[in-house]
């Protein structure tokens, strides 16, 4: 009887530890007031494959024509990835097979296909995963045929290779993502995807990379070092005050910014929030030390971090720790997204509001919340429209 009751204890005493964590959670979860929210086409799902630079530079681009024009378009990604892998590949084997073919990309690959080949609509080209049988994207079987093959080509021993295996690369791609149409009909009119990008309404030479580092001088142009930035487009190199300068002027102008950044941090939730957390403080509000701390599962500091919610600690983001981080391999190149808004919490703290490609998943229906100290921490380099760039910053840059 008296285990039972011991028990019984026990268990009453993890309820009301859970009651109290979900009080915890629900008190501190933050309650958005928007400041300034910009027009963008609806929540889209990569799905299961690594395309989020496609999905979130079509997006941005969308965002432009609908404000260019007031017209709302669907652009293909599959039409990109299609060019874009073709063009990747390309480059491996010319490079022996010294470099990365991978899902990946950046935005650099959505400008680049769009200037060299055009852009279709969606509906000009299978449904992403219906040629498999699937609802939407599933890369899975896709690459683990493509990867090999690529492979095989760029570290071949032959003395010559013959022009065949781009015609049989070709086939996979079109196999899986269908073939991209040389023209197609739209409301009625006869495009080819060059006439039809031309018919947009925007300049793509208008665009242009931002980054913040401090091993390349500031104000110039260089090519940010990831794999997944194979295309070697220059970013210009701000200091940190000065790109986050950028961003608040574009979504003040109207602008939407396609961002690329790290999202492996802890403070990046599943439930669409993102905070810059400072890992000292926040387990010392938890009762504890760094060494438990850095012992807790995943989940057990998700929970942690839900349950302070829009209370955790932050870092202060600072051009030096950008550039350690950077330079230890902890700021990564993980995701595209695109920040389209700026709204408050309850304490008066501002985020970014942030279209995501994973389908109108958390708790905001696809659009994730991320501090400004997040974005100032995780950026890795973005694409921008040159006009939504203030005109003193513009001037330094010479554009």
């Amino acid at each position: 009887m008296k285990k039972l009751l011991s028990i019984t204890l026990l268990a009453v005493l993890a309820l009301g530890t859970q009651a109290a964590e979900k009080d915890s959670t629900k008190c501190n979860k933050p309650v958005f007031t928007t400041i300034k929210e910009n027009p963008i086409t609806s929540v889209k799902d990569q799905n299961r494959s690594g395309t989020c630079w496609d999905y979130s530079t079509i997006s941005f681009f969308e965002a432009e024509i609908l404000k260019t024009t007031g017209k709302t378009y669907d652009l293909c990604e599959s039409f990109v990835a299609n060019k874009t892998y073709m063009d990747r590949a390309i480059q491996v084997v010319r490079y022996h097979g010294d470099c990365q073919f991978s899902q990946g990309g950046s935005a650099e690959d959505v400008l680049a296909t769009m200037k060299k080949f055009g852009i279709c609509p969606e509906g000009a080209m299978p449904f992403p995963g219906s040629l498999y049988g699937d609802s939407l994207n599933n890369f899975n079987e896709f690459f683990s045929l493509m990867e090999p093959y690529v492979a095989a080509i760029a570290k071949s021993d032959a003395k010559k290779i013959s022009s065949q295996w781009k015609v049989g690369l070709q086939g996979i791609l079109d196999a899986y993502l269908g073939q991209c149409p040389e023209s197609f009909t739209y409301e009625g009119k006869k495009y080819t995807p060059k006439s039809f990008a031309e018919s947009l309404g925007i300049n793509l030479d208008d665009y242009v990379s931002i980054t913040s580092y401090t091993h390349h001088p500031f104000y110039t142009g260089f090519a940010v070092e990831v794999q997944d930035n194979w295309r070697f487009p220059l970013s210009y190199n701000l200091p940190m005050d000065e790109m986050m300068q950028v961003i608040d002027n574009a979504i003040e102008k109207g602008y939407t910014i396609a961002w690329g950044g790290d999202v492996s941090e802890d403070g990046f939730t599943r439930q669409g929030l993102a905070y810059a957390i400072d890992t000292k403080k926040t387990e010392s509000l938890a009762g504890s030390d760094m060494a438990r701390w850095l012992k807790m599962t995943a989940a057990k500091k998700r929970n942690l971090i839900d349950s302070l919610g829009c209370n955790v600690p932050e870092i202060t983001a600072t051009q030096e720790l950008r550039q350690e981080r950077f330079d230890n391999w902890e700021l990564t190149d993980d995701h595209g997204m695109l920040i389209y808004g700026v709204a408050k919490d309850q304490n008066g703290k501002e985020y970014y509001m942030v279209k995501n490609s994973w389908g109108e998943t958390g708790d905001y229906k696809g659009t994730w919340y991320m501090t400004k100290t997040f974005i100032a921490a995780n950026t890795m380099d973005f694409l921008i429209n040159k006009n939504a760039i203030p005109k003193n910053i513009r001037k330094k840059l010479g554009i």
